[in-house]
């Protein structure tokens, strides 16, 4: 078995800071890193694909809405001619960075607001695909498994890869739980490694009414802004690595 371990990193700003990006950046494969939309400042951005790239971590564009007080936790309904240049210019900042730093952008997921919204706004779905195709048909889409994202990006000749969420509870249909809900965070390690390991090797995850959801998935994302990440983290890389899965980037 081999799976894609990443987390959503570079989300500090100015002399606000949010998560280990450091030693994240020892654990995972793969970096979600903000593109200063709902997080991130130049430096910031800056430091974390260098600090990847000497990692061997691969970067990956964490594009969102035009929202830092809301952190890119709300929708907004944005037309999609202007969401897709909103996600053309986040790509553009950060490629940038990434050449001075000797690396590349090498996929692209959507953060928060916009990573639910897509799952079945077909048209915001849409605005954020043809950015990426119009942008480098080469990178791959990183989402939610059933999303209209990832059928969008398909069609559209995009790979498309499914992922899992370690630290996310999900809903009965394969949805995540709102973070405004009972269920929707997950914080023991241990808890957390047993149910990924049963989703690599049964293809299912327990839902918040108890019930089995089947989860395909190529890779797995631990938040890096979530309290005790990089504990979480330890224990999930650990864990795969035991069961013999081999943790390496998808791409």
């Amino acid at each position: 078995m081999r799976l894609d371990l990443n987390s959503d990193l570079g989300e500090s700003f100015g002399r606000w800071a949010l998560g280990d990006d450091e030693a994240m950046l020892g654990l995972v494969t793969s970096a979600n890193v903000a593109c200063g939309f709902h997080a991130g400042d130049p430096s910031t951005l800056r430091r974390t694909v260098s600090d990847a790239a000497v990692n061997g971590v691969v970067v990956g564009a964490q594009v969102a809405y035009a929202d830092l007080a809301g952190f890119g936790r709300r929708f907004i309904d944005v037309p999609p001619a202007d969401l897709t240049a909103d996600v053309l210019y986040q790509l553009g900042g950060l490629e940038a960075m990434c050449r001075v730093a000797g690396t590349a952008v090498r996929y692209v997921k959507p953060h928060g607001a916009l990573y639910n919204a897509t799952v079945h706004h077909e048209e915001q779905a849409r605005a954020v695909v043809e950015a990426v195709a119009e942008y480098d048909t080469s990178l791959p889409v990183l989402g939610l498994p059933g999303s209209a994202l990832l059928r969008v990006a398909e069609a559209r000749g995009l790979r498309a890869v499914p992922e899992f969420f370690v630290d996310r509870g999900y809903t009965p249909d394969g949805a995540l739980v709102s973070r405004r809900d009972p269920g929707a965070l997950l914080h023991d390690p241990a808890e957390v490694t047993e149910r990924l390991l049963r989703m690599v090797s049964d293809g299912v995850v327990r839902a918040v009414d108890g019930t089995d959801v089947p989860v395909a998935a190529e890779s797995a994302c631990v938040h890096g802004d979530s309290p005790g990440a990089v504990e979480m983290a330890t224990a999930v890389r650990a864990g795969l690595e035991k069961a013999g899965v081999d943790v390496r980037g998808f791409v």
